[in-house]
């Protein structure tokens, strides 16, 4: 049987994010702490930061935190600020660039599985 489990804030390690420039991720509740269907992750993009074009194997549900920046999702391009969900399906192609002043930060839930970045040309 899985067990409840509360973490606190400070006790999530941030790590950069090498396949992008100026992201950090901290994951939150993962299989690694008895959930076992979803992971969910908090991301900060910082100012000037930006994720390449990829994609993922997993869908990526979404929702903005703090501070603006956009989101290409496909052929298309979305400017998102704080209070805004995102649903990413799997294998579709995205990327994120903040050219604000201020970070961004946002939370994704994923299943739990392999969820490694694609790079495209």
């Amino acid at each position: 049987m899985t067990q409840p489990l509360v973490r606190h804030g400070d006790e999530i390690e941030y790590d950069p994010v090498e396949a992008a420039d100026g992201l950090e991720k901290g994951v939150l509740i993962a299989d690694d702490h008895g959930a076992p269907n979803f992971a969910i992750r908090r991301f900060v993009l910082e100012a000037g930061g930006e994720v390449p074009r990829h994609t993922n194997d997993v869908e990526h549900e979404q929702y903005v935190l703090e501070g603006e920046y956009t989101v290409g999702i496909g052929d298309e391009e979305h400017d998102v600020e704080a209070g805004d969900s995102l649903f990413i399906p799997a294998g579709t192609v995205h990327w994120y660039r903040n050219e604000g002043d201020e970070r961004g930060a946002f939370i994704c839930a994923v299943p739990n599985g392999d969820d490694e970045i694609r790079l495209l040309e």
